[in-house]
């Protein structure tokens, strides 16, 4: 299915959803039809935000990370109703990063002196799940932004679209994307500039 296809189908049961058709089958059926792009989004999100969940002792993978999320996606769309694709996805975007933050927080409350003692952890805690104190707070400080500069961060500098990628995604101009994400590293830059700016996941 092509991206411009995914995207009128997705747009065509999100307007089911505001009539008068029972809500669960589909629900459902949008969902099981916007599944490549989801595990897509699951992916670069994953490898490129969370890379010490995909290794020992969790070796997460896109499609585990999916089945969770699409969990929570049936829940939510039965409260909050999208009405755009650009909605949709970013609900879809916020649950994936509350999953795998979920995830990332479990795997740091639990004893790391087996997997010490075997050489699974070479790396600094920095660079792993982003669960340091100073990731944390980086993780805070783009929560902390405004919807639009947080959308769009995410899509650029966590899940690694292009900025034309995001602008079709969005529905704007490449140019509205550029400067969006020039706003967002801006304001995480004054917001961490003890850290040396947003450096580390993304």
């Amino acid at each position: 299915m092509t991206e411009g296809h995914t995207t009128a189908v997705v747009q065509r049961y999100l307007d089911l959803l505001a009539g008068d058709t029972p809500a669960e089958p589909v629900i459902r059926a949008l969902l099981e039809r916007s599944t490549r792009r989801l595990q897509l989004l699951c992916a670069n999100l994953l490898h490129r935000g969370y890379p010490r969940l995909t290794r020992p002792p969790l070796s997460l993978q896109p499609d585990e990370v999916l089945g969770g999320v699409v969990e929570r996606l049936l829940k939510a769309i039965r409260a909050i109703r999208p009405q755009t694709v650009r909605q949709f996805f970013a609900l879809a975007n916020q649950h994936m990063r509350w999953e795998l933050n979920d995830l990332a927080r479990r795997l740091d409350e639990q004893p790391h002196a087996a997997e010490l003692r075997e050489g699974l952890v070479s790396a600094p805690e920095s660079s792993g799940s982003g669960l340091s104190p100073n990731a944390r707070r980086m993780l805070t400080a783009i929560e902390g932004l405004p919807e639009d500069e947080r959308e769009v961060f995410g899509l650029v500098r966590i899940q690694g679209m292009s900025q034309a990628e995001a602008a079709a995604l969005l529905g704007v101009s490449a140019k509205t994307i550029q400067r969006r994400l020039n706003r967002s590293l801006l304001l995480l830059t004054e917001a961490l500039a003890d850290l040396g700016g947003p450096h580390g996941e993304g």
